[in-house]
């Protein structure tokens, strides 16, 4: 299996022998901090109850932005096995995410005409909750998914599925074995390759001459717009913005055509890229329109950057003060969902010293159940349990799926109870 970092990040050192991180992309010295959340435990090392007392291990998590291409990054290197190994998010446990690839999967097979006579490829295609979709309008697919044991289940579903990181290794592998892509997807897992350029050399030498990508992930104007701090952990290397994502491709003969804006995780996108020379599919409005809108936003330039550490700041501490005041007014709480994001808004708001303050954590996915929250140690339970508990406040840490969760547990209005949304600001709905 392909080593998830093809080559380590790019240091110098200095004279007084401190090392400088140099740009994931562009090589250039990151001098400008976007925010340091400090150190943190890997947002998905779950721990079983035999680890409790054992010491846990943490990253600096310092995010910096790109003084040339304003690129926004972490420096910290984390090893694949301590990011995939035993692998604890599974997608198809969230019913919005399912039902956001099946309209994908309509949607792409319909625009490019897809049929038996193409091949789909998704990297990072986890336990195959896309792929499952596209196969049912009758085209072929493959998954390419680092962490096995969510291969394993896409491949026991029958979605033929290859256990492997993805770069200009695997690219060539798979060409060597006759596979080319008609349409190459990867849904949230473009910012989670930490060698961006071998990555995207690779999508380029594995897409077939008149073939598309399309690639989703967080925008990054978003997440400044919205506070949504809790979206930054280890796993994720990058946050995107259009202006910077085209230079990419660019530097890798390929052109984005189209890009969309999507509702999920807070505000994403999703970007149409094929080869520079396949001109017959025209440069859309949507691309000029959002390039405008980010620079205006202030998204090339440092300033827009520099001033989100500021707001991050701001909500660590309201969340901080909603939890303490809820406390000590005797108000019981459980948060919903033993999420990524949440274990970021949990640890870098300091729950972990705040003994108490919150009961335990609810989820719906069975891998997660049973085991504890990385730092806070939290148990997660099912969700069945808050109806024996019935807690004042049930804090959502997946807000982008706050409708779903919300509807999913309406009986706890039953006993006087509310939910609490804690992004972009602390909300309270009955």
């Amino acid at each position: 299996m392909e080593s998830l970092v093809g080559t380590p990040l790019s240091r110098t050192q200095t004279v007084d022998g401190t090392q400088t991180a140099h740009c994931r992309f562009c090589g250039a010295v990151l001098r400008h901090t976007f925010v340091d959340l400090g150190k943190m435990p890997l947002v998905n090392a779950y721990l079983h109850r035999d680890q409790l007392g054992d010491p846990e291990t943490y990253y600096p998590l310092h995010v910096y932005v790109c003084e040339q291409c304003f690129l926004v990054q972490h420096d910290t290197e984390v090893t694949p096995a301590a990011l995939f190994d035993d692998y604890a998010y599974f997608s198809s446990y969230s019913e919005t995410w399912l039902l956001h690839a099946k309209a994908y999967a309509d949607m792409i097979v319909a625009r490019l005409g897809l049929g038996p006579r193409q091949q789909v490829i998704e990297i990072g295609s986890n336990d195959g909750y896309l792929l499952q979709y596209v196969m049912g309008h009758g085209v072929p697919v493959l998954g390419i998914e680092p962490a096995a044991n969510v291969a394993e289940t896409a491949q026991q579903r029958g979605i033929p599925t290859r256990v492997a990181f993805f770069g200009t290794a695997t690219a060539a592998a798979l060409a060597a074995e006759g596979f080319g892509a008609d349409l190459l997807l990867g849904n949230n897992v473009l910012a989670h390759i930490p060698n961006l350029n071998d990555c995207v050399q690779g999508l380029a030498s594995l897409l077939n001459p008149h073939g598309v990508i399309t690639m989703e992930f967080p925008h990054v104007m978003r997440l400044m717009a919205e506070n949504q701090f809790d979206t930054i952990y280890h796993e994720h290397f990058f946050y995107f913005s259009l202006l910077t994502v085209e230079r990419i491709f660019a530097a890798h003969g390929l052109t984005i055509y189209d890009v969309e804006e999507l509702p999920t995780h807070g505000g994403s996108l999703r970007i149409f890229a094929r080869h520079a020379a396949h001109t017959s599919m025209p440069m859309q409005p949507p691309v000029k329109a959002l390039k405008a809108s980010e620079t205006a936003a202030g998204l090339n330039g440092l300033p827009a950057y520099q001033a989100f550490a500021h707001q991050v700041e701001t909500t660590r501490q309201e969340v901080r003060s909603f939890l303490l005041a809820a406390q000590q007014a005797g108000k019981r709480i459980v948060a919903y969902g033993a999420a990524a994001k949440g274990n970021t808004l949990l640890n870098a708001s300091g729950i972990a010293d705040m003994r108490g303050v919150i009961d335990y954590v609810v989820d719906r996915n069975p891998h997660k159940q049973g085991r504890f929250l990385p730092g806070t140690h939290l148990p997660i339970q099912a969700p069945e349990r808050v109806l024996a508990t019935q807690p004042d406040y049930l804090l959502i840490l997946p807000w982008n799926v706050k409708d779903e969760i919300m509807q999913q547990m309406a009986h706890i209005r039953a006993w006087g109870g509310q939910f609490v949304v804690p992004i972009p600001k602390i909300d309270i709905y009955d």
